[in-house]
């Protein structure tokens, strides 16, 4: 996120790439920016930065080793920029070089989706859920350029999402994945500690999100499985796999995604408005939708 500050009192935009909306108007400057990829306008991602700060920008970091921090997830995370589609910086936690061929359920479902970023995009017909305010769920939550704070308790671990500002539990306290659990949009989620790689499995998902920002299907036979490792103090690793049949001929295994740990952010306030939005789609997404009169 880069903040674009006009004078006092005046519009401030937060410029993302995936598309999502979210308050006092940053819904702007992040559609306008992955409206403008689609278009072909090249457009320069700076470092990420997070809107509001609480600590001194030279606080002090220690570096302890790995094995002192195997089991301690805490801190506000951001991934690192590299992504694999221009544009798009850091969206390949779950990555598209890596997708296995779709059913045809999932085929079809992705010849429906009308992203807003991608090859797939086309200017005034996107039909990402996230237009309608649907609240996003992993592992698309995850492939986001947007941090996250993990937060642990004895038998629990919560992620708290900036974007849409979602909330997750994991648990783990032992307790088995439910028989049956009711679809939802974030799932059921229990993790384990496997040696120094915390293992979260997910069930439980409906299918009205997508997995990536590019129309991707999630069906309700989806089971999400995320590896979390600290390599060292400043440096968390995912790793990312989908196993879902329905969707899926094979399971989607992406490679790990590095993060890096921002000790000095605070997850700020972003909440998907629909009155917003709606003023968003008549002001900016419309009109950019609009291919240039030929000369």
């Amino acid at each position: 996120m880069t903040d674009r500050t006009s004078a006092p009192g005046k519009l401030t935009l937060n410029y993302r790439s995936d598309g999502h909306c979210f308050s006092r108007w940053n819904v702007l400057g992040a559609r306008l920016a992955a409206l403008l990829a689609v278009l072909g306008v090249g457009l320069a991602f700076p470092p990420v930065s997070v809107a509001q700060t609480s600590k001194p920008a030279n606080a002090e970091k220690t570096h302890d080793t790995a094995p002192a921090l195997s089991h301690d997830l805490s801190g506000v995370w951001m991934q690192y920029p590299e992504g694999d589609v221009p544009g798009t910086p850091g969206m390949n936690a779950v990555n598209q070089r890596f997708r296995p061929p779709l059913t045809p359920w999932g085929q079809a479902r992705l010849e429906a989706a009308r992203p807003l970023v991608g090859p797939k995009a086309i200017p005034g017909e996107e039909n990402a859920p996230s237009l309608r305010c649907d609240p996003d769920g992993p592992p698309k939550l995850l492939n986001h350029p947007n941090p996250f704070e993990i937060v642990q308790i004895p038998g629990r671990m919560f992620m708290f999402f900036e974007e849409q500002h979602i909330w997750r539990t994991i648990w783990a306290d032992g307790r088995s994945l439910p028989k049956d659990p009711d679809p939802s949009w974030l799932g059921y989620a229990v993790g384990k500690w496997e040696g120094d790689t915390f293992v979260v499995e997910t069930i439980g998902f409906n299918d009205k999100q997508w997995v990536d920002p590019y129309g991707d299907p999630r069906s309700e036979q989806s089971h999400l499985t995320e590896r979390y490792r600290r390599l060292n103090h400043d440096t968390l690793e995912l790793q990312i796999t989908i196993d879902d049949p329905k969707s899926y001929t094979k399971v989607w295994v992406s490679p790990p995604k590095l993060h890096k740990l921002e000790p000095t952010w605070e997850i700020a306030e972003w909440f998907c408005v629909i009155d917003e939005d709606k003023a968003y789609d008549e002001v900016v997404r419309k009109p950019a939708g609009v291919a240039p009169s030929p000369r």
